[in-house]
């Protein structure tokens, strides 16, 4: 419910045709959000469908129509009730990439060490996406902030995992917290 609550919100702020949806998404939310094009409008048709919101058709020069979705009014009440859900809810995040740590001795030291390396450059790629997002008027800067804070912290982490693992005396437990 998630990815309805992205698509309601942003269209509360205006209406808007699927394309302008999805550029938005893509160019100013890609590092943050995971909405795909075609489910974004799956999505748009299943909330139309519901009276979430409605659309209508707009013709600009020689162009194909195009549809352009606003919210209705329960498409307003299906936004506050999922936006109250999403506010008072915790949803942990997994970490299912960190399970091959588990086994990293199962691998000879000069193979392992690299693949490593490789998951810390997409890991500082993906932290140089956030940082580069473009800025976000008001709560939605919350969005690319947490993200930012969070593969900070990833970064941190892995930084301190092949750290030890450089270490001569390494042992198969982990760093003990300070």
């Amino acid at each position: 419910m998630d990815r309805e609550l992205l698509l309601l919100g942003l269209l509360r702020r205006g209406d808007m045709h699927g394309y302008r949806l999805n550029e938005f998404i893509e160019r100013d939310m890609a590092s943050c959000v995971d909405l795909k094009k075609s489910t974004a409008y799956f999505l748009l048709d299943r909330m139309l469908r519901q009276g979430w919101v409605a659309a209508s058709e707009e013709r600009e020069g020689g162009r194909p129509p195009r549809q352009v979705y606003h919210i209705t009014p329960d498409g307003e009440a299906e936004f506050q009730r999922l936006l109250r859900a999403n506010l008072a809810t915790y949803q942990p995040a997994l970490f299912p990439g960190d399970i091959g740590l588990g086994y990293y001795d199962a691998l000879p030291p000069d193979e392992a060490r690299p693949l490593l390396a490789a998951r810390r450059a997409a890991l500082t790629a993906l932290l140089d996406e956030a940082r580069a997002a473009p800025p976000h008027a008001g709560a939605l800067a919350w969005i690319v902030q947490h993200r930012v804070y969070h593969l900070e912290s990833e970064l941190g982490w892995l930084n301190e995992v092949i750290a030890a693992l450089d270490s001569p005396t390494l042992v198969n437990t982990p760093p003990t917290e300070n």
